[in-house]
């Protein structure tokens, strides 16, 4: 997803239901930074959030979405098409600009799309109505949430309790950017961009590995502990619950510069640097982790880049690769079967010695 900064706007959104500010949110800090970091740049490859029952994952997630600003899309078009990048439109526009002519266009939200547990290939990936094919000679094709989700957010919650085989192909159109369904020799593909996020409870069971390491991030969260922060949590519930519009005017000053930093970072993200010597630190750290493939390489380069653009900078520092290293990698270290996600304690020391920095500054 692209924005503008003409997107940006200083009045509350009026919505048919209140959503909680993203700036309220107490706490999380990780799952925060893991969110707007693949919103600057969604090729990281979506988060993967795992945390105790009722720690706000979903508000979270739903709140980041809200303080998105609006883009550019053809009008009724399913797949949410861009105007502009031919990489992120559908055939039927594309074919259409090609043509010479000019579709129009409208404002619309950033989507968040929640898949339900239950979902169905077909629901997820769309269908292809083929009696209306054979007898009308036309690839009649109904969308599914693939296509909804396109320059968006896609929300699994306990993606862990989802069929493996969905997974997959929410995983392999997140990486490629296209769905691409067939059926009795017809095969229709769209754009399906998006930012892939999934959440659970440890308690539930993991996911495979194989899938797991294909989340570009992990985070963790759990349970505030401090009596202090668990009460400004719940008066600031409160808060909102009994006046939602007056609760939301307090924090647009604060929305609306987070949403302006972002869409000022995403532009700043195509002139930042890393040196080649951070380079091969990165890669050198991920060998000595033993982490499998180069994912992890490519997702670290990525995130601390993000990172780099979202705090108005354009050089990567060591810094910046250290609070991104272990949301990058904790969850692709070979460990035993019985063994929980590395809360990032061996990912940080490993950092330190490649990086020769004392493990306690």
């Amino acid at each position: 997803m692209t924005f503008t900064a003409e997107a940006a706007t200083s009045t509350p959104k009026k919505t048919a239901r209140p959503v909680f500010p993203f700036t309220a949110i107490v706490g999380q800090e990780e799952m925060k930074l893991a969110l707007i970091l693949n919103i600057i740049d969604p090729k990281i490859g979506g988060v993967m959030i795992m945390g105790d029952r009722g720690t706000g994952k979903s508000t979270t997630i739903r709140a980041l979405a809200d303080l998105l600003p609006e883009i550019d899309v053809v009008a009724d078009d399913p797949f949410n098409s861009d105007p502009s990048d031919p990489e992120i439109m559908g055939d039927e526009v594309r074919n259409m600009i090609e043509a010479g002519q000019t579709p129009t266009t409208a404002k619309k939200k950033v989507q968040m799309v929640d898949l339900p547990l239950g979902a169905t290939e077909d629901r997820v990936c769309g269908t292809i109505d083929i009696e209306k094919a054979l007898s009308e000679g036309v690839k009649a094709f109904e969308p599914g949430l693939l296509a909804k989700a396109n320059r968006g957010i896609l929300y699994v919650d306990e993606v862990n309790l989802l069929d493996d085989h969905l997974v997959d192909v929410l995983l392999d159109s997140a990486a490629s950017g296209w769905n691409t369904v067939e059926r009795e020799g017809i095969s229709i593909r769209h754009p399906a961009r998006f930012v892939l996020v999934g959440s659970g409870n440890p308690e539930e069971g993991d996911l495979r590995p194989q899938l797991l390491d294909r989340f570009g991030m992990h985070a963790q969260i759990r349970t505030v502990k401090e009596p202090e922060l668990r009460v400004q949590i719940v008066e600031q519930r409160t808060q909102f619950d009994q006046n939602p519009p007056e609760f939301l005017v307090t924090y647009q000053t604060g929305q609306d510069a987070l949403q302006q930093k972002m869409i000022e970072a995403q532009e700043r993200l195509k002139t930042v640097t890393i040196d080649h010597e951070l380079r091969v630190k990165i890669s050198q750290m991920c060998s000595e982790l033993d982490v499998d493939g180069l994912r992890g390489d490519i997702v670290t380069n990525r995130a601390a880049k993000a990172l780099t653009a979202y705090e108005n900078r354009t050089d990567v520092t060591v810094d910046d690769i250290r609070r991104v290293a272990t949301l990058c990698l904790r969850h692709r270290l070979r460990k035993d079967p019985m063994e929980s996600i590395d809360s990032g304690d061996k990912v940080n020391k490993v950092f330190c010695e490649v990086f020769g920095i004392a493990e306690d500054e």
